[in-house]
């Protein structure tokens, strides 16, 4: 595996594409250090702080998490790219339901960009009004956001004028919000991996230095604090079941049901076509990470809700409410669990199409073994596919619900317990595994030897490649590493002064 590491830099086009998505990644993380002018995000980090057991589990800090710390520091790109994805997600459902929408996707390439088109415009007005509801929020009352900030105790989040900050925040946010999906886009097409997903693994993975910090203070306490030191059987008992989590997550994401499909001869003059035997891959956690998200997001709702109104009207009734959705309660877990279940058949169902795959089969001539073509073959898959997804929701719930079991049962800090599995770790393992094969596509077209196998490198020679690149792409990137040099000098004087000053 690690000469197939040093491969990736021996082929000048995947070199080039490498380089050009860490700049961009390094721009999307300057972004999500500049704070936006009129904010001073120290208090609302000191509440974060104060309640770093339940930062994870409340709505800004899933956002928070999904935004590499943008959030928290009051940066430009505070609001990450969850609008976009938002958007994204709006036009999948309705794609299904509208008439128009499900013609334009099935008119090939030029009803895709129509809709990536629409799903652009849908994302600034959901930039537009997330921003000023935030904004809003921050200025007016901090605690119908976050329940439990006083502004006595933390300070104004917001210290400028409130009309002209609303306005110039909306716009600074959502300006944010634009470039980093124009630096995704970018990423997707010229360089490794999908640009969004790869925007917000790095997010998540913002916090893992913080993590592993944190970690090491569990084993090795600093001087002057109390508590015992954990042991090296505790430490070595951790990385196991860190790396056991992670293996388990990749072993179920890449997990498929094979279903055999039988192609039937047909002659055509004096050749004979078809009679080959294939098999169609039925993922087991088809849904992905979605059930999770949508999960998280829809649960925290109703605990904000209650909380503020437990907090307006002093009512017992609403306080003990949201106290029973909080992380923790036993009710809480319960209806997380449910909705994770139902949105992973929810999704099953608008995404996976059994009756026009079993069409499909049929009109080019294949069928399952012992199942009749047509609509036997749509139960069948339905069937497969119905127990799969009952396996994937079970694997999703343990995932998801495992990190607050590390922080309420043996309370790990968040921080650290959050990269034990849940939303942050699926996204993360998931996205490693396809930016590691499409990398491994460039390996194996070049004749060199990929991630899973090895063997005596047999490379093409450089004039070959250099044929096959785009010389006038090759020099734009080239001029990227100027500014982006600047910046992270200018980045890595201020991280030496601020630490060691």
């Amino acid at each position: 595996m690690l000469s197939a590491f040093a491969n990736c830099l021996k082929i000048p086009e995947l070199r080039q594409r490498i380089f050009f998505t860490l700049g961009l990644i390094f721009v999307a993380r300057v972004g999500a250090v500049l704070p936006l002018p009129g904010i001073d995000p120290t208090g609302l980090q000191a509440f974060f702080a104060s309640q770093a057991a339940l930062g994870g589990g409340s709505l800004l800090g899933l956002y928070d998490m999904f935004t590499g710390g943008a959030l928290l520091k009051g940066a430009i790109f505070g609001l990450g790219v969850m609008p976009y994805i938002s958007a994204s997600i709006i036009f999948q459902l309705l794609t299904p339901v509208v008439p128009s929408l499900a013609r334009l996707q099935l008119e090939g390439d030029v009803g895709r960009q129509k809709l990536n088109q629409y799903t652009r415009y849908a994302t600034i007005v959901v930039c537009v009004v997330q921003a000023m509801l935030l904004v809003f929020a921050l200025t007016k009352n901090p605690g119908s956001l976050m329940p439990g900030y006083d502004v006595r105790t933390f300070g104004p989040i917001v210290i400028v004028g409130s009309s002209w900050f609303l306005f110039t925040s909306t716009i600074f946010l959502t300006a944010g919000t634009m470039i980093l999906m124009w630096l995704g886009e970018q990423i997707t097409q010229r360089g490794v991996g999908n640009g969004i997903s790869v925007l917000i693994t790095v997010g998540i993975l913002a916090d893992l230095p913080q993590a592993i910090v944190q970690a090491y203070h569990l084993f090795r306490k600093p001087i002057g604090s109390t508590g015992p030191d954990l042991g090296l059987a505790q430490a070595a008992l951790m990385i196991s079941l860190l790396l056991a989590v992670v293996a388990g997550i990749v072993a179920v994401t890449q997990a498929t049901r094979k279903i055999p499909v039988q192609y039937a001869k047909r002659v055509v003059g004096r050749k004979v076509y078809g009679g080959q035997t294939s098999f169609l891959p039925l993922k087991v956690n088809y849904s992905g990470v979605m059930p999770v998200i949508f999960s998280s997001a829809i649960l925290v709702f109703p605990q904000q809700i209650f909380a503020y109104l437990g907090a307006a009207t002093n009512y017992r009734f609403f306080q003990d409410a949201a106290m029973y959705l909080m992380p923790g309660a036993a009710t809480y877990y319960v209806l997380y669990g449910f909705l994770i279940f139902a949105f992973s058949y929810f999704w099953v169902s608008i995404m996976f199409k059994p009756i026009q795959i079993a069409d499909d089969l049929k009109k080019n001539g294949g069928y399952i073994p012992g199942v009749r073509p047509g609509q036997p073959t749509g139960q069948f898959l339905d069937f497969v596919m119905t127990r799969l997804t009952f396996a994937g929701a079970i694997f999703l719930l343990g995932i998801a619900l495992f990190p607050n079991f590390l922080n309420h049962a043996y309370h790990v800090p968040y921080g650290i317990a959050l990269f034990f599995g849940g939303t942050g770790t699926l996204i993360s393992v998931g996205v490693v595994l396809d930016t590691m094969r499409q990398i491994e596509t460039f390996l194996l077209q070049r004749h060199y030897d990929g991630f899973l196998k090895k063997g005596r490198i047999r490379g093409r020679s450089d004039a070959r490649l250099s044929q096959a690149l785009d010389v006038a792409e090759v020099q734009g990137v080239g001029a990227l590493w100027l500014p982006l040099g600047i910046l992270f000098s200018i980045g890595m004087v201020a991280w030496a002064l601020r630490n060691f000053s």
